[in-house]
């Protein structure tokens, strides 16, 4: 019958727009890591707010573990201080509502009174979606 899909081209379909959607999120998490570098490289306390959970917590290399609050009072505070970040690889995995996003870049930054100097960065976050949007919800930070 003209006009009619079989099975196999409804399959066919279906898979198809399943992998458009997600690629559709893995480039709106990666495009969420980068906007999160360049307001934390501006210091942009309020955009950075925004894209964090409520309950966010970071944990630093050295275990120390900071609440979302404490962690935008350091960068706003320069104890945080970054100037550059270059993105080299990017791993998302997507499950529904909750993806992790692991970023490596090549941060420069002076932080904790420390001097300035060039890490490899991998941040692996947990990020979740709330009413619609993305947000990051954990981070932890460790080298590659």
């Amino acid at each position: 019958m003209a006009g009619q899909l079989g099975f196999y081209e409804i399959a066919v379909k279906e898979a198809t727009a399943t992998a458009q959607a997600e690629e559709k999120v893995k480039r709106d998490l990666e495009a969420l890591y980068h906007e999160m570098w360049r307001y934390m490289l501006a210091k942009d306390i309020d955009k950075l707010d925004t894209m964090h959970t409520d309950d966010f917590v970071l944990v630093h290399m050295t275990g120390m573990r900071q609440p979302k609050e404490e962690f935008l009072r350091c960068i706003r505070d320069r104890e945080l201080n970054y100037f550059t970040e270059k993105t080299e690889h990017i791993f998302i995995e997507v499950d529904g509502s909750k993806a992790t996003l692991v970023g490596q870049s090549k941060v420069e930054a002076a932080v904790f009174g420390g001097s300035r100097n060039t890490w490899p960065l991998q941040l692996s976050f947990e990020v979740r979606k709330e009413n619609g949007t993305w947000k990051l919800a954990r981070a932890k930070a460790s080298t590659y």
